[in-house]
């Protein structure tokens, strides 16, 4: 009976110890995060998650404030996150602009950030949802402070694209910590004279946006204390953010580079 129940024992042991090596075993992407909340990835201790879905598009956690990025792809890839308390868009492009994908995860409380450019082009059921924001404007909501930050082409090949003054990135600013959102952009002087920023998210892609050498010289004049690279997907496909974060972290080991996935195999 002994041997029986010695036995049991170590079988109940075994098994408990499995079961608890499977709950932390880490999610497999491309970076291991600090750690996983609500589905995201975790950028630190102080409540901000983040979830790429894909290219530009965003789903950020702040302390409970749902926050989505430029939303497109329809409303089933957004059907395992929380309703969106606020909804920041940032041109008028395809990828950054989805009116279906807008009426279809927009609920009684969500309230849309956009610029002129993007309203104008917004149904009334939602342009009545929509508060307007236009570069180097602020408001305050959500308990943070939303800042439009200009985004635009510098090559002259590639001034047809983004035009300055139409689209925005963002400063969102709460309790003294700085999310910096690029849009689509060059390395524009706005964004190397940007101060205090704890984590950016920074594009590059040709031919829309902007080199990897020249996002990681832009990063390096501005010094987040933690760079994501996304929205990086251009014509010859995926640009080499690996490249982006050996430049960056040669140069500063105070700047901390996150490669995330965004783009999940379909």
């Amino acid at each position: 009976m002994k041997n029986l129940a010695h036995i049991l024992f170590l079988a109940i042991a075994f098994t408990a110890c499995k079961n608890n090596s499977e709950k932390t075993e880490p999610k497999a992407i491309i970076d291991m995060p600090l750690e996983e909340i609500d589905g995201g990835e975790a950028a630190d201790e102080n409540g901000f998650t983040i979830n790429p879905v894909e290219h530009a598009s965003m789903v950020l956690n702040w302390d409970g404030t749902i926050i989505y990025v430029d939303p497109v792809g329809g409303k089933e890839v957004f059907s395992t996150f929380s309703e969106p308390d606020m909804v920041l868009i940032t041109d008028i492009h395809g990828d950054h602009l989805d009116v279906p994908t807008l009426e279809a995860i927009a609920v009684e409380k969500t309230i849309l950030f956009s610029p002129t450019a993007v309203f104008e082009k917004l149904p009334e059921n939602l342009q009545n949802k929509t508060q307007v924001i236009n570069n180097g404007d602020l408001i305050n909501d959500f308990e943070m402070t939303i800042e439009a930050i200009p985004m635009y082409n510098l090559r002259p090949e590639a001034l047809k694209f983004h035009e300055k003054g139409r689209g925005n990135g963002y400063v969102l600013e709460r309790n003294g910590k700085r999310i910096y959102i690029s849009g689509d952009t060059e390395d524009i002087p706005e964004m190397r004279n940007l101060k205090n920023i704890d984590i950016a998210f920074v594009c590059m892609n040709l031919p829309y946006t902007m080199t990897v050498e020249k996002a990681a010289e832009a990063v390096l004049a501005f010094k987040p204390k933690a760079v994501y690279p996304y929205h990086y997907r251009g014509t010859e496909g995926l640009s080499d953010v690996a490249k982006f974060k050996s430049l960056v972290e040669a140069e500063s080991s105070d700047i901390k580079v996150t490669q995330l996935d965004w783009y999940p195999k379909k």
